[in-house]
């Protein structure tokens, strides 16, 4: 309790950073990020979306991961409805961020449910990088306008381009989205629990695709990450079960 309190007192009253620094910094990760929604309307269109649904998604789910998720698992010729489950799990890392948010913003209630839907991974981290409050308000809002509005733009033109061009396979544009979402995945690989999430993550996928409906695998490779913290957990009590100094503390 006494670390929260002096978390908030230091969001509050602490030493802030100039807002043109903070603007740039969050342009920086709206502008970078938004420009892969095109990569999803090509996506989206490529599976057989309408340009409608397509457009739904990114104004509506705003979550990139999972919008790639499902319109993947559909172009797999998925189940909606796994596709959906896919998706919905991928997204609900949000909520805990929300919690999180929640104390280092706190904003008015009125506002809330409006700032929810741009509660994802980039207005996140920009928010939490900052040092004061008003640095974290400024950097969520500028993050999440530049990021939906530019997302959901490209969103619009990736979708009229891959109906234009017509067939998507045969210029290879079926690839862009798989590619973009490694490309926002890698960086954010730091730890060596992250790393062995990720690639049992990959191995499980994979070595699932063959003999499981379009959908499922991703589901599986969700079980990644507590079958590695369970591994964690056992090694570090074997561990400590054979130093006599852990048995005496």
């Amino acid at each position: 309790m006494a670390e929260q309190t002096a978390l908030a007192d230091m969001r509050s009253d602490g030493v802030g950073r100039p807002d043109a620094a903070v603007v740039r910094d969050a342009l920086g990760v709206g502008i970078a990020v938004g420009l892969s929604g095109f990569a999803f309307g090509v996506t989206s269109a490529g599976s057989g979306l309408t340009l409608p649904q397509t457009c739904a998604l990114s104004l509506l789910v705003f979550t990139g991961a999972s919008q790639f998720a499902l319109v993947g698992a559909l172009a797999a010729g998925g189940n909606p409805l796994t596709a959906a489950a896919g998706a919905f799990f991928l997204g609900v890392r949000n909520a805990f961020y929300g919690l999180r948010l929640s104390q280092t913003l706190a904003l008015p209630r009125a506002v809330r449910p409006f700032a929810a839907q741009w509660i994802i991974d980039e207005t996140t981290a920009v928010s939490l990088a900052q040092p004061t409050r008003r640095n974290a308000r400024l950097g969520f809002t500028v993050t999440g306008l530049s990021l939906y509005v530019l997302w959901n733009l490209t969103t619009l033109l990736g979708a009229l381009g891959a109906e234009a061009l017509g067939d998507t396979d045969a210029w290879g544009l079926d690839a862009a989205g798989p590619a973009v979402f490694l490309a926002l995945l890698a960086p954010m690989l730091r730890t060596t629990t992250e790393r062995a999430v990720a690639g049992l993550a990959v191995v499980l996928g994979l070595g699932l695709l063959p003999v499981l409906p379009a959908g499922v695998p991703v589901l599986v490779a969700a079980l990644a990450a507590p079958a590695v913290l369970c591994l964690q957990g056992l090694r570090r009590r074997g561990a400590a079960g054979d130093d006599p100094q852990e048995e005496v503390r």
